[in-house]
């Protein structure tokens, strides 16, 4: 039974630092894009991407056994909801206020 128990935190474990890692990847691929945007644009991506770098990070937390399944998930709803703001309001680049 513990064993179980185990192998199921260690399986949860992976996929959250497998989600980290493709969270990381989008950036990582989205980043150089934004030299050739406008000021405005590039305020809002670089917004936008610094919430997937939290949720990332978020994730790697939850992998450690920092945070457990329910914060992982208010903070997923968190950054949701701001990049649903960020996609919304093209003005919003301050959502954090």
């Amino acid at each position: 039974m513990v064993g179980k128990l185990i192998g199921a935190k260690r399986r949860r474990a992976k996929r959250a630092l497998r989600s980290a890692r493709m969270l990381d990847e989008v950036v990582d691929t989205q980043l150089p894009l934004l030299a050739s945007f406008d000021e405005q644009r590039r305020r809002r991506s670089a917004d936008y991407l610094a919430e997937l770098v939290k949720l990332a990070q978020d994730y790697r937390y939850y992998a450690n056994g920092w945070i457990d399944a329910r914060e992982l998930e208010r903070r997923g709803r968190s950054a949701m909801s701001v990049l649903t703001r960020l996609r919304e309001d093209p003005s919003n680049h301050a959502v954090n206020d």
